[in-house]
């Protein structure tokens, strides 16, 4: 067995790695995510997951129903810490699977992938807490300048954590962004991870996150025509049901963090 298989069977009992192995981890998973597109292709079929928030146990309920990887595909669309009791051991799974079946799983950047908002929202202090030392939220705040931006599943379903932007109206206009930084307050690439659909508003308004904007069916329709997509998936926000179509099915939000915050 080697040790990365080893470490993701560690991984998979909520264990954490040690610190040296969680560096070499990271170095490894910053040589594949480097090679990724801003907009990154994915084969269908591919089991679509959405924001995690350090939920350990719901993630790997998700593996139960869904079937394990490699065997199935996964795409996960961001906010994989903070919240949740195991953003860590979360975080390492995932990145984990990612250096052994780089072709069947695809991660995504959220807005929680980021080094500002984790110090206010739970990673930063939760690393601190169980190593001791800032270093491991370092390499992972690192590996988060890597993730893609946002996911192309066979030409026809674009995939991104938050929303549209403003200032995006194709994706080769998103394949051009540096995405290889800190979140920026504002944006094509801040819009991206942190914009809503919503049904009140006609074109954009403003968000009341305080980043990103909100935008209307309209936008929608205008920019799955100009790019020759079906829909839109997306996560970022809480459904409850799992899952909530809008706009005639034109965008489809996808939740995965059960009984967020105990709600």
């Amino acid at each position: 067995m080697s040790d990365l298989d080893r470490q993701i069977e560690q991984l998979k009992k909520c264990e954490p790695l040690k610190e040296s192995e969680v560096k070499a981890l990271c170095l490894k998973a910053m040589e594949i995510l480097v090679e990724e597109s801003n907009v990154q292709r994915v084969d269908a079929p591919v089991t679509i997951c959405g924001d995690i928030h350090g939920q350990f146990y719901d993630m790997k309920e998700l593996f139960k129903v869904g079937g394990d990887c490699p065997k199935t595909n996964y795409l996960f669309l961001g906010d994989f810490v903070d919240r949740g009791f195991y953003s860590v051991e979360t975080f390492l799974l995932l990145l984990a699977l990612k250096v052994r079946y780089p072709d069947r799983i695809t991660l995504i950047r959220g807005n929680h992938e980021s080094r500002q908002i984790t110090q206010v929202y739970g990673f930063y202090d939760e690393c601190l807490r169980k190593y001791g030392s800032v270093n491991v939220w370092r390499y992972c705040t690192d590996i988060f300048d890597y993730l893609s931006l946002s996911a192309l599943i066979e030409n026809k379903i674009f995939s991104v954590h938050g929303g549209l932007s403003p200032v995006i109206s194709t994706l080769d206009q998103i394949r051009i962004i540096d995405r290889k930084q800190e979140v920026p307050h504002d944006g094509a690439m801040c819009d991206l991870l942190w914009s809503d659909p919503e049904e009140n508003v006609d074109g954009w308004g403003l968000s009341p996150r305080g980043a990103g904007f909100l935008f209307g069916g309209s936008v929608v329709t205008s920019f799955n025509h100009a790019n020759n997509i079906d829909y839109i998936c997306r996560a970022h926000q809480l459904v409850m049901e799992g899952y909530k179509w809008m706009f005639n099915n034109q965008i489809v939000t996808v939740w995965s963090a059960p009984n967020y915050c105990y709600r």
